[in-house]
């Protein structure tokens, strides 16, 4: 190959090569159609119970409608539920379509650019997608790799692979000599989609298409990521609990009923078919009990829930992809964080410029400070882009562009100095001799500027004297002060760069920057600069507030170790305790590493350095394995394996279309601290779905135990069907909006992250959800029996003796209630579950259920619906008429069940205050 490829292939080559290795495309992913997405919304378990209560419920309509029911409002309760079903799906499904709206991740535009190959002895350009395994590529600065391959040349070779590695600036060469051991890919390899910063180099086709390391990377974005949320999982186990205990409960009613039958004495003499009339409705009571234990309104409440946090997260800076990953973020144990672009703002700056010939090293009009902006000016190949209008961009060598960029800061104008400068000679910088130069012609006769940048040692090397404030010195003088100064940059991570110059003849202009000529040149050394990728501003903040809320962070980079530990230590994560046994590897050790090898050290790392884009991924893996929730941030194309499989995916907002495509969630700002925010948004969504599940559970286990109680006694559910639509449906959707836009609360962050095992009904709800369940069905079924038996028109002739002695009299005094007491009960039950709206608000809050009413941030979205809510029940009772089995109820009834009602909220802020008084 090495003597072959000046030549380049044949064309019966290239056809031959084609055939075997393929074309050099990646293959695009098959999108999934819209209607399996909307399918996929029928998964939640919560659904798939609705579907068999909505079956259920058309069997008891059908069977009452031609049993003889007058009204068509039998069939409201399958309509009800086939509504809840569809709303619940359509709301998910359009906020998930219109935020995750499908791009190319790689634009087919990139595969019809320009390569130049060698085919056939001469050089040609054609479309990227056409280059071949085998092919000889050449490649100049500012140039897209379009393959891998290795390099048989390189001249001043730069190759920024922060795409794939996170590392910006990468040094390739053909000699053996220079080879970097723990580079993340070798020094003679070039790799797809990554950019010539500088120098040119050709190089030998070895991978195309998917078998690229881009192509790699590329297919594991693809990769079906079928991990579980953690939400997801908590409600499959309410949705198994909800139906074991329905059916639990409807057993029990057809055993029970049964045995009432058979031991009541009311039949005499058995016949089969008043048994079947019996069993048959026994059988409808049952299924009538299913459909009411069915939190209708749930899966529309949380959909609803998780859409307006999508919507308000925006607000943040969080632009939210899938709609899951509202909450999911609230769950993470884990964060995986890549450095460049995300702990840092991927753009090089001098950190320290230490000039000796100035006084503050603050540029002047002095010849000092004339030296050193042409210094920087012209001895550079780079440049600034302003045409955003925004900030300055790099173009080209990203060490290059921070010195200008310094200058720039500095009010001094390299474009000006270039236009008016005439360069006569320049050497561009190579790993071989470690520097770059540059022969400046002036107005002076035979007096030219040679100005030298590079590594501080071999510029060092070159000079005798320093410039210092005292005018010329000699350099040995400085040595030990100078290297001392180098190595505290060093020791932080820094790159560190030297300058210097000398005036040379018009006769030496030509042999100066010759290697060899230039030892015997004496320079006169001018100063060093520190160079660093900063760390973002709130990085630190934000890294401390997640590990304070039991979040672990890992940095996983594709930079060195000691850069990668540098970081870590500036940003709070790196401790003096922690030891490179146990709490560092590196890519290359990683990989050597079994599974089982790595899952008992994996939770103890806290750095991977050198890491290649698939070891993101597996370390991703392992965690999930271990039971972590893992969240993964990242901004280029390297990340995207490990942003599909984390459960949850955060890119950056300045980040490359592969890795927003393959995240959950953007961060639109690049900010980490945004991070921290969704943390909080998802740990108080979750909360608040917690809350309203708390809610609703309780009005469900109300509304099972009147059903069974008026099944066992033989009497008819005062609730009817709509109006248990009404309470399950939209009273309970409102509710769920009011709870939903409450305020993220701060505290939650104070707290550890869940564990993915435990209950979405903690053991504290389920106390409450039975105790004031229960609380409330003795309640209404005191109602009950005091209406039965004292026939009231007004809530004025109530009295509270009555409403005792009453409670246990099971005499047959009335046939029913009148339309005007099923009326008052309903208001009664409704009002009930108002008031308990405030009780579940302050769930797992040690303040008032008014906390925050009276403040700026005063919730108005949950007052609102209150207000709604409110109204709503008004307008059914005074104008439902037949539809709701209702008549208008008088003021001064409307007054007392309010007020009276009321007590529900009292008692739970007397609960919550006597909880505060004794710091429980």
């Amino acid at each position: 190959m090495g003597q072959n490829y000046k030549n380049g292939l044949s064309q019966e080559q290239v056809e031959e090569s084609r055939c075997k290795h393929g074309d050099n495309i990646l293959t695009e992913p098959e999108k999934e159609p819209l209607w399996r997405q909307f399918l996929e919304k029928f998964q939640d378990p919560i659904i798939r119970i609705l579907l068999i209560a909505l079956c259920l419920s058309v069997i008891v309509s059908l069977y009452q409608l031609f049993s003889g029911a007058e009204s068509w409002t039998v069939l409201l309760e399958p309509l009800g539920i086939f509504l809840a079903v569809m709303l619940a799906t359509c709301v998910g499904f359009v906020f998930e379509v219109s935020a995750n709206k499908k791009f190319d991740l790689l634009n087919l535009a990139k595969d019809e650019r320009k390569a130049t190959v060698i085919r056939n002895g001469m050089i040609s350009q054609i479309e990227r997608k056409n280059v071949v395994v085998g092919d000889t590529v050449i490649i100049e600065t500012g140039d897209e790799i379009p393959a891998d391959g290795t390099l048989m040349e390189a001249i001043s070779l730069q190759v920024n692979e922060s795409d794939l590695t996170g590392e910006p600036v990468a040094r390739k060469t053909t000699n053996p000599a220079d080879f970097k051991e723990d580079a993340t890919y070798p020094s003679n390899y070039v790799c797809r989609g990554c950019t010539v910063t500088d120098g040119h180099g050709i190089f030998v086709v070895e991978k195309v298409g998917d078998a690229t390391e881009w192509g790699k990377v590329y297919c594991g974005a693809q990769i079906e990521n079928n991990v579980k949320t953690p939400l997801n999982e908590q409600l499959d186990q309410l949705g198994d609990l909800i139906t074991k205990a329905s059916y639990v409960i409807a057993g029990l009613i057809i055993v029970m009923r049964l045995l009432m039958y058979f031991i009541s004495g009311d039949n005499p003499e058995f016949d089969w078919m008043d048994f079947a009339r019996f069993t048959l409705n026994t059988m409808m009571i049952a299924v009538t009990v299913i459909v009411v234990a069915v939190p209708e309104g749930l899966p529309m409440s949380v959909t609803l829930s998780l859409a307006l946090s999508m919507k308000r997260m925006l607000e943040t800076n969080n632009l939210v992809r899938k709609i899951h990953a509202c909450e999911t973020m609230g769950a993470a144990t884990i964060i995986c964080t890549d450095k460049t672009g995300t702990l840092t703002k991927n753009q090089m700056h001098v950190r320290d410029f230490i000039i000796y010939g100035l006084k503050n090293n603050e540029l002047d009009d002095s010849n000092v400070s004339h030296l050193i902006k042409e210094g920087i000016a012209l001895n550079s190949t780079a440049f600034l882009d302003f045409s955003d209008g925004k900030k300055a961009k790099s173009v080209g060598n990203p060490t290059e562009a921070a010195l200008l960029l310094w200058l720039f800061k500095n009010n001094v104008d390299y474009i000006e100095i270039r236009d008016n400068a005439h360069i006569a000679k320049q050497l561009p910088f190579s790993t071989k001799h470690k520097y770059m130069a540059t022969v400046v012609r002036t107005d002076v006769p035979n007096k030219n500027i040679l100005y030298v940048k590079g590594a501080p040692e071999i510029v060092m090397k070159h000079s005798q004297t320093i410039l210092t404030k005292e005018d010329k010195q000699p350099l040995e003088k400085y040595r030990q002060q100078i290297e001392s100064q180098l190595l505290g940059y060093q020791n932080q991570a820094m790159r560190t760069l030297g300058f210097a110059y000398r005036y040379v003849t018009d006769a030496e202009v030509d042999e100066v920057l010759d290697d060899e000529k230039m030892c015997s040149y004496e320079l006169t050394f001018l100063g060093i600069a520190a160079i660093s990728d900063p760390i973002r501003d709130d990085v630190a903040e934000a890294i401390n507030d997640c590990t304070n809320a039991g979040i672990a962070i890992k940095i996983v980079t594709g930079d060195t170790p000691a850069t990668a530990k540098e970081i870590g230590r500036q940003i709070g994560l790196w401790k003096e305790t922690d030891t490179e046994e146990i709490n560092h590897i590196s890519g290359k050790e990683f990989g050597f590493l079994t599974d089982e090898e790595l899952l008992d050290r994996v939770e103890d790392i806290k750095i991977m350095s050198r890491a290649r884009p698939m070891d993101k991924e597996r370390l991703v893996r392992l965690l999930q394995q271990k039971g972590q929730v893992v969240a993964v941030t990242g901004d280029g194309t390297n990340d995207a394996p490990a942003l599909n499989t984390a459960q949850i995916g955060l890119s950056m907002g300045d980040g490359t279309s592969v890795a927003k495509e393959a995240s959950d969630i953007t961060i639109l700002d690049n900010s980490f601290k945004s991070i921290a925010r969704a943390v909080t948004w998802g740990r108080s969504l979750y909360l608040n779905i917690q809350r309203f599940i708390l809610f609703q559970m309780t009005i469900n286990v109300a509304a099972c135990l009147i059903v069974l109680i008026g099944a066992l006694l033989g009497t008819e559910s005062p609730l009817t069907v709509t109006q248990m639509l009404w309470v399950n449906l939209i009273m309970d959707t409102f509710a769920a909006m009011a709870l939903a836009s409450l305020p993220p609360e701060n505290d939650v962050m104070k707290e550890k992250p869940r564990s993915r095992n435990d209950y979405i009904i903690s053991k504290p709800m389920a106390r409450r959800i039975f105790g004031v369940g229960f609380f409330f069905v003795i309640v209404l079924f005191g109602f009950i029996q005091y209406f039965k038996h004292c026939d009231i028109t007004s809530l004025s002739q109530f009295s509270l003796g009555g409403y005792c002695s009453n409670f246990f009299n099971f005499s047959h005094v009335n046939e029913g209630l009148s339309p005007y007491e099923l009326s008052l009960f309903f208001t009664i039950f409704v009002f009930m579950q108002f008031w308990n709206i405030f009780n579940a608000k302050a769930f797992h809050s040690k303040g008032s259920a008014f906390h925050g009413f009276f403040t700026k941030t005063s919730p108005i979205g949950f007052i609102c619906t209150l207000v709604i809510i409110l109204i709503g029940q008004i307008l059914i009772v005074t104008f439902g008429g037949a539809m709701f089995n209702v008549v208008p109820l008088q003021i001064g009834d409307w007054l007392r069940i309010v007020l009276w009602s009321s007590a529900i909220l009292w008692a739970g802020e007397i609960e919550r205050l006597v909880k505060v008084a004794f710091g429980r």
